[in-house]
C-alpha cells in the first residue's frame, strides 16, 4: 500500500462561479463583482487546463472529466469532495453540506475511471446523511495517512464527528480527531475542511499547528504524525489563508513524487520550507488564481486520488 498514486481524476468546469451556498462557511472564497461569469469560466478552464498539462508532463495520469451544463454545479471542479477511491476497489460517496454540490455526483466520471482500466468492486453510501442534516466532505474533510491507517479529521459543519467515525470504522482507519481555527473579522471560526491546513505524504507532513488552539489536540496531532516518521513543516494561518495546505503528494514517471500546488501557495512559502520540501521531492505548481479566488479551494481539492486495483 502507497500514500501516493500515479492517477487523479479532475473534472473539467462547463460554469464556473462563486458558489453562494458555500460561502456561508468557506472564508476563502471570495467574489469580484466586475468579472462576469462567462468571464471566469473561461479563465477557469484556461487554468484548468494548463494544470492537466503540467500534472501530465510530469508522468502523471490525468482522467479529465467534462462538468455537464445540465444542472447548476459552479464547484464541480472539487471532485475529491464527494468521492474517494480505495485499494479494494470500493469507492466512498460523500454528503454534501451545500445542496447545488449534491448535484455534482456523476456516473460519467465512475464510467471515466473504469474505462481506464480500473475495477469498482463496492460502494459505501453515506449520502443519506444529507436528510439529517450532516455532512463529511470526502478528502476535503479528511486528510488520510493510507500507509498507516489514520485519518485526520478537523470538526466543522462539513465534517461529522460520527459520521467520520463510522468511516474509520468501515475502511479501517484510526481517527485522529480536532478544531481547527481561522481569524475571521477578529473572530475564531472553525476550518471548513482539514485539507486547506495540513497535507499527509510519505516522508513528511505539512501543517498548520497554530490553527489547533487546543493544546492536548495540537499535541496529539504532532504525537501521531511523528511516530509515523513525518518530517513536520509547519506553516503560518497566514500561510493557510494563501492556500499553503492545500497541496497532494502524487507519483509522476518511474515513481519519482511531486508535491502539487497552486502558485499563490508557492509563493507563500519560505525559502526554508521550500528547501525541506524539496529534499523529500520536486514542487509541481500552476496558477489557480481564478478557482482559488472564486471556489476557495485550491490544487489539492481538484484531484481525486485513484487507488483502485487495476481490472
Amino acid at each position: 500500500m502507497n500514500q501516493t498514486t500515479n492517477t487523479v481524476v479532475m473534472v473539467r468546469p462547463a460554469d464556473f462561479r462563486n458558489n453562494e451556498q458555500t460561502a456561508v462557511n468557506n472564508f476563502y472564497q471570495t467574489s469580484v463583482a466586475s468579472q462576469s461569469p462567462d468571464a471566469l469560466t473561461i479563465k477557469a478552464k484556461e487554468e484548468f487546463d494548463e494544470f492537466v498539462v503540467k500534472l501530465k508532463a510530469a508522468g502523471v495520469n490525468v482522467i479529465v472529466v467534462q462538468d455537464t451544463e445540465e444542472f447548476d454545479t459552479p464547484d464541480a471542479v472539487f471532485p475529491n469532495n464527494w468521492i474517494s477511491f480505495h485499494y479494494d476497489g470500493t469507492i466512498a460517496l460523500y454528503p454534501m453540506f451545500a445542496e447545488n454540490r449534491r448535484l455534482e455526483r456523476n456516473e460519467e466520471l465512475l464510467f471515466a475511471v473504469e474505462k481506464n482500466g480500473f475495477r469498482i468492486t463496492d460502494v459505501v453510501d453515506y449520502t443519506d446523511a444529507e436528510n439529517e442534516a450532516v455532512f463529511l466532505e470526502g478528502t476535503g474533510s479528511m486528510v488520510l495517512d493510507r500507509v498507516n491507517r489514520k485519518a485526520y479529521c478537523a470538526l466543522s459543519p462539513r465534517a461529522n464527528e460520527e459520521l467520520f467515525i463510522e468511516f474509520c470504522e468501515d475502511f479501517e482507519y484510526t481517527p485522529v480527531l480536532f478544531k481547527a481555527y481561522q481569524n475571521v473579522s477578529g473572530n475564531r471560526q472553525l476550518i471548513y475542511h482539514t485539507n486547506v491546513m495540513m497535507c499527509i505524504a510519505e516522508t513528511f507532513a505539512i501543517i498548520c499547528l497554530d490553527a489547533i488552539d487546543d493544546k492536548k489536540e495540537r499535541k496529539n496531532v504532532i504525537k501521531h504524525l511523528k511516530e509515523n516518521g513525518k518530517e513536520l513543516i509547519t506553516i503560518t494561518e497566514q500561510q493557510v489563508a494563501q492556500f499553503a495546505g492545500n497541496m497532494l503528494q502524487v507519483s509522476g514517471v518511474e515513481n519519482k513524487k511531486y508535491l502539487v500546488m497552486s502558485e499563490t501557495a508557492h509563493k507563500a512559502l519560505t525559502q526554508d520550507q521550500v528547501n525541506k520540501i524539496k529534499t523529500h521531492c520536486v514542487i509541481i505548481s500552476s496558477n489557480l488564481n481564478t478557482i482559488e479566488v472564486h471556489g476557495g479551494g485550491s490544487a489539492r481539492c481538484m484531484m481525486a486520488e485513484v487507488f483502485l486495483p487495476k481490472s
